[in-house]
């Protein structure tokens, strides 16, 4: 009797066993598209032998854990190029939305092109050689109305147009603020989440070290999402068993901690240009990251472009006004305070009937006209004081040429990124990634254990059946 009942037992064992391997199987399979999800196996083991007089009898097999398959260094180097990528899109999309806000790109020809509609003629480059070719209209026909109301027209347009171009950049530069303030309010809410898992994945893991595999894949995501904002770091809590503790580098190269096992040591914040954190609110370094690339975007490539549009409009109110206006007593031709660009605008007395074509000169004379229309020819230089090197235009050019050139250099390292990122995820799914094939087969193989298994427990019925009917009859 104790014998059938042993191996009753030891029966039930192995069904128990091969229903949780069956079972794994079809959670790997029911997961196969799930870049979160990390592959399991049901660790099955030996539970030894005894000998009776008999001979040695074995006592079945039991599950005695499920294991998850994961690489470590190959998550962490997964959470590195996912923040390196992060940051890159985001500066792309960022001078995109400057090119846009700049309203030319570069043509073939090296020249600057009006965005949107081909000959539509609204960039600032187009105004900058509209406002010149009215000068030598003027200069040609200096009592003709309507070259002055053409010429009144098109510097209005130039006004307008860096204005605008100033302002459209600038808002670009407040929606990267804004967007970086978003970022770190929502790695706040994922450091959180963080310390949440830490906790429970502490409690679950009490008796059985590495058994919260769901909590832990759902840690691993929420640390993929917190690298595309911030390029955290992370490794084991010394003081809490299968806890992570995530860190950043201050701005030093030091370590700053921001969870410790199943809490936060303080939070993420965003002073100016400067991102703040941890218990002691180091100033931390953010190379990567949607964070990094937005400060790189709006505190270098798209500051420097509004500082030239800066310059072009201080040179226009310098050059112009000095041609126009050569004894500097009957009036200038543009205005500008402060920030020149934003303030530029055109003299209060500058109108189709006071244009001056001469500086006091006879009727006919074109003396100024014919100083402010060669001004679009001139070639400036800071070595000699002026505030842009080259013509007006070439300068413009320039600009656009190199945001361009930022625009597309970050494309393309995102793009290589982007496929760095895609083999590190290859080779961690070649790890923990499921395998259709292999899960089928597993799945074949563990039902035919357990339909073994089923069997054998079938045979112990029968026979304790006969047992209990036959012989105690």
């Amino acid at each position: 009797m104790s014998g059938l009942f042993g191996s009753l037992s030891s029966g039930v064992r192995a069904l128990t066993a091969q229903s949780r391997a069956v079972e794994t199987a079809g959670r790997n399979l029911a997961n196969v598209n799930n870049p979160h999800y990390a592959r399991q196996r049901v660790v099955l083991g030996d539970r030894g032998t005894v000998f009776t007089p008999e001979g040695a009898q074995s006592l079945g097999l039991e599950a005695l854990q499920i294991q998850q398959l994961r690489d470590v260094l190959l998550d962490r180097q997964t959470v590195r190029e996912v923040a390196a990528t992060a940051a890159l899109d985001t500066e792309a999309a960022a001078y995109e939305r400057a090119q846009a806000g700049l309203g030319q790109q570069i043509g073939r020809t090296g020249d600057a092109v009006a965005l949107g509609a081909a000959g539509s003629g609204n960039g600032l480059a187009e105004s900058i050689t509209a406002f010149f070719n009215a000068f030598q209209a003027f200069a040609a026909r200096p009592t003709d109305l309507g070259e002055r109301q053409s010429l009144v027209q098109q510097a209005s347009a130039l006004v307008d147009r860096v204005r605008t171009t100033d302002q459209r950049l600038e808002q670009v530069q407040t929606d990267l603020t804004e967007q970086i303030g978003t970022d770190v309010e929502e790695a706040n809410r994922l450091l959180e989440t963080i310390a949440d898992l830490n906790r429970q994945i502490g409690r679950a893991e009490i008796n059985f070290p590495g058994g919260a595999a769901d909590l832990r894949d759902q840690r691993q995501a929420r640390l993929e999402e917190l690298s595309a904002k911030l390029p955290c770091e992370s490794r084991p809590a010394s003081d809490y068993p299968g806890q992570l503790e995530i860190s950043i580098r201050d701005t030093s190269g030091a370590e700053v901690v921001l969870v410790a096992g199943p809490a936060t040591t303080g939070p993420v914040a965003l002073s100016g240009g400067t991102v703040t954190g941890g218990a002691s609110n180091a100033a931390i370094a953010v190379p990567t990251g949607g964070i990094g690339g937005a400060l790189v975007a709006r505190d270098t490539v798209i500051a420097e472009t509004r500082s030239r549009i800066d310059q072009l409009a201080e040179q226009f109110v310098r050059s112009v006004n000095a041609a126009y206006n050569p004894t500097g007593a009957t009036g200038d031709f543009f205005v500008a305070s402060g920030v020149a660009a934003a303030s530029f605008a055109l003299a209060s007395g500058v109108s189709a009937s006071s244009l001056k074509a001469s500086d006091g000169g006879a009727v006919g004379d074109n003396t100024v006209a014919r100083a402010v229309a060669a001004l679009g020819d001139r070639r400036f230089s800071v070595a000699a004081g002026d505030v842009i090197d080259g013509t007006f235009l070439q300068h413009f050019t320039r600009t656009a040429t190199d945001l361009g050139q930022a625009l597309a250099g970050a494309r393309a390292r995102a793009d290589d990124q982007r496929g760095v990122e895609q083999i590190v995820r290859g080779q961690r799914d070649a790890v923990s990634g499921v395998s259709l094939d292999e899960e089928m087969a597993d799945l074949m193989r563990y039902q035919r254990s357990f339909q073994a298994s089923s069997r054998v427990v079938a045979v112990i019925d029968e026979l304790l059946e006969t047992v209990v009917n036959r012989l105690g009859a």
